[in-house]
């Protein structure tokens, strides 16, 4: 399984049969999305910087809400959920997505603004790795993230949609998160590559370069 990160929700999952990206941006988030290539794109909510799927070439299928799908052997799952509350105090829907590759599973959990319900976490399989955002605001916060974190247990955990330089002012910065973690600054890596094997067995937080 290769994992890269392009910023804000962005991801690129990619195994030897199917790639897929996650929340593909538009320039309106101050950063710039190269041009993807994937057979699938999942969108967590309709907003500019999680549903440009125009950034995306050669897709087959797109996802953009609740339900179960099956694409080459990979079995992927949306769940309802809510991003935070807008300024007319409405919360408005986020899909979090479940891909079950043959070899491990990945949680993408789009612009989540809560922590997630007992039916919601009873719905999720074992997660191996946990693709979060931290940043506060209309999602999840360094607090929130962290209690998240403990009631799913994966084995990694990713970082995502925190304040970098070119982002909005609003989100906070990613030491926040560590902080709350009790994890000392991680060095960034450009792409993750691992195996089931190569799993951790105590949740390990890794930190990603932009791709």
């Amino acid at each position: 399984m290769e994992i890269n990160w392009y910023g804000h929700a962005c991801f690129r999952l990619k195994d030897r049969n199917l790639t897929i990206v996650c929340d593909p941006y538009d320039k309106s988030i101050g950063l710039t999305l190269p041009r993807l290539k994937a057979d699938v794109v999942t969108v967590s909510h309709d907003a500019p910087g999680h549903s440009f799927t125009e950034a995306v070439k050669e897709y087959r299928k797109v996802f953009s809400g609740p339900g179960e799908y099956e694409v080459e052997g990979v079995f992927i799952t949306g769940i309802a959920t809510s991003h935070g509350k807008n300024s007319a105090g409405i919360a408005d829907p986020n899909t979090v997505f479940i891909f079950e590759f043959p070899e491990m599973t990945i949680a993408h959990l789009g612009d989540l603004g809560h922590v997630l319900t007992e039916s919601q976490v009873e719905a999720l399989p074992n997660i191996d790795v946990l693709l979060i955002p931290v940043g506060g605001r209309h999602t999840l916060d360094a607090a929130m993230a962290a209690e998240v974190i403990g009631i799913v247990e994966p084995r990694i955990v990713i970082p995502m949609h925190y304040r970098m330089e070119g982002t909005a002012e609003h989100l906070e910065p990613l030491d926040r998160f560590l902080k709350e973690m009790g994890v000392p600054a991680p060095e960034p890596v450009a792409a993750l590559r691992i195996t089931k094997g190569q799993l951790p067995e105590e949740t390990q937080v890794i930190v990603m370069d932009v791709k």
